[in-house]
């Protein structure tokens, strides 16, 4: 087989590399910069599939490195997002593998960071935190040690507060089962629900009677 045109179509970011005028073989700038390919190069069956899978790999790293610009990805995540780009699975492992040896996928690191960002931007009781870790496909234990240390009680006074200040003309019943839906739909338990309306109703009861 032979190199018989590379050329890049209008439009397109990669390269079609004809081989005897019939079958194309499509490489990125740098697969087809690092291949060196010229045109009436002779190529076998091999070399055409080394091509192939060079490509691949550099789709799949491309489209990780791409999601980890975004945010932090678990690895299911970013097994996920490959194979939905239908990236054989051989390659996809083999990406994965390599964002471990660059430190870029870490699930231990990922659940420290969600478990961070959800108490400072949105808290969530440890239920539904390792509810939502567990989707992500992080290991229960890796989980459970990294909402250890969450404060529940303070967590949902933060998570509540701010709601609270919107049911100051309501009487208690109706503070109580609005505040205590919210809170709960949060993840947190009954006794820490209880607690805090107690906590946030005395405090909007106070700022009423100011």
């Amino acid at each position: 087989m032979r190199v018989t045109a590379i050329e890049r179509p209008p439009r397109k970011r990669r390269y079609d590399v004809r081989i005897d005028d019939a079958r194309v073989v499509p490489l990125s700038r740098e697969v087809l910069a690092a291949a060196n390919l010229r045109v009436g190069q002779e190529l076998d069956d091999s070399r055409v599939a080394e091509l192939e899978a060079a490509e691949a790999r550099h789709t799949a790293m491309t489209a990780a490195l791409r999601l980890l610009s975004y945010r932090q990805r678990s690895e299911r995540e970013m097994w996920d997002a490959l194979r939905s780009r239908r990236i054989p699975e051989a390659i996809a492992s083999e990406t994965l593998d390599r964002l471990r040896q660059l430190r870029l996928i870490d699930d231990q690191a990922f659940a420290e960071a969600w478990t961070e960002s959800r108490q400072r931007n949105s808290p969530r009781g440890r239920r539904m935190l390792l509810a939502e870790l567990a989707q992500k496909g992080i290991e229960r234990e890796v989980a459970q040690a990294s909402a250890a240390e969450i404060d529940e009680e303070a967590a949902a006074l933060r998570a509540g507060r701010k709601r609270s200040r919107t049911f100051g003309g309501l009487e208690f019943r109706e503070f109580r089962r609005r505040l205590g839906n919210f809170l709960a739909r949060r993840g947190f338990g009954y006794d820490v629900c209880e607690a805090t309306i107690r906590q946030l109703w005395a405090e909007v009861g106070d700022s009423h009677s100011r």
